[in-house]
């Protein structure tokens, strides 16, 4: 089966993204990067595909403070290796 959804999203609808779906959540909830790539791609090729760009949009947002990114309970850089993160608002 052929995908038809772009391998490649804007970064400013990556975070658009990210944070709608965080908004669909309470305030303490966290999602995962693979459910952003979910909601732009169609099909696990193409989403699969966009994970590094979301990985990097939330690195990018984190670094500024809009966005915090764990693994377990602790924060990480979302760019690092060793598992899965999970992404969530800021700890305020």
């Amino acid at each position: 089966m052929t995908s038809h959804a772009p391998l490649h999203a804007s970064d400013e609808k990556i975070a658009k993204t990210i944070f709608a779906l965080l908004h669909e959540r309470d305030a303490t909830a966290s999602i995962c990067p693979s459910d952003v790539a979910r909601a732009l791609a169609t099909g696990e090729p193409a989403w699969r595909a966009l994970m590094p760009e979301v990985r990097r949009v939330a690195a990018a947002l984190a670094a500024r403070g809009s966005l915090t990114v764990t693994r377990g309970a602790e924060e990480v850089d979302a760019m690092s290796p060793g598992g899965p993160i999970r992404l969530r608002r800021p700890r305020r």
